[in-house]
């Protein structure tokens, strides 16, 4: 799925500059292709929005000067206080070339090993892939409810559909079920959380 966002070229990088901008309701960015880098800006409602419709790895159709560009969100930067967008780079992709992403992986459904009194524990909550901008899914799920005490699921396990490659080697464990902890650990208080992405945001896109 794609949305239009319109895009205004901007000139000068001075700080008092690009708080003007961010002042006037919108977020300085940069526009990357081939040979060239761009600076621009776009609404931050308008730009909201199209994440919202498009999705974190979404292709955008980014509008500047009557010309559309064809655009994935290569990074974003917010503000640790306030939570804002303060910058955004674009790419603009070949929708006939590959590209490389970083995808969140989503578990779905209760583990059988679970029911029996087992922890399930997730190792990893993101994974690099390839595939072509139209084939990138916004999140991979993995289904764990048939997983007993002491299976895993590893990256070879995931089904892609033929769609997209994963890069990364294949044997790592994506979940696990442990077995039931001892009457004295869960004494103790212990819990096991479950870990996050060090940054669920930020998502290297590169053309391959």
């Amino acid at each position: 799925m794609s949305a239009v966002l319109a895009a205004t070229e901007r000139t000068k990088d001075k700080h008092s500059t690009l708080t003007k901008i961010r002042q006037a309701g919108n977020i300085p960015a940069i526009l990357n292709g081939p040979n060239q880098s761009q600076p621009i800006y776009v609404s931050n409602a308008d730009f909201l929005k199209t994440i919202r419709a498009t999705g974190r790895n979404g292709i955008i159709k980014l509008s500047i000067n009557n010309n559309q560009h064809s655009v994935m969100l290569n990074d974003l930067q917010t503000d640790p206080i306030k939570s804002e967008v303060i910058h955004a780079d674009f790419q603009i992709v070949n929708m006939s070339t590959e590209v490389t992403v970083d995808v969140n992986i989503n578990l779905v459904g209760e583990a059988a090993g679970v029911k029996d009194g087992g922890v399930l524990q997730q190792s990893i909550h993101q994974v690099s892939i390839s595939a072509l901008p139209t084939d990138i899914p916004q999140i991979i799920d993995v289904d764990v409810s048939q997983v007993q005490v002491g299976d895993v699921i590893k990256l070879e396990d995931i089904d892609t559909k033929g769609t997209y490659t994963i890069n990364q080697d294949l044997s790592q464990v994506v979940a696990s079920v442990l077995a039931p902890r001892q009457e004295e650990e869960i004494s103790t208080g212990e819990q096991q959380e479950p870990g996050e992405p060090e940054n669920k945001e930020g998502r290297e896109t590169n053309q391959s």
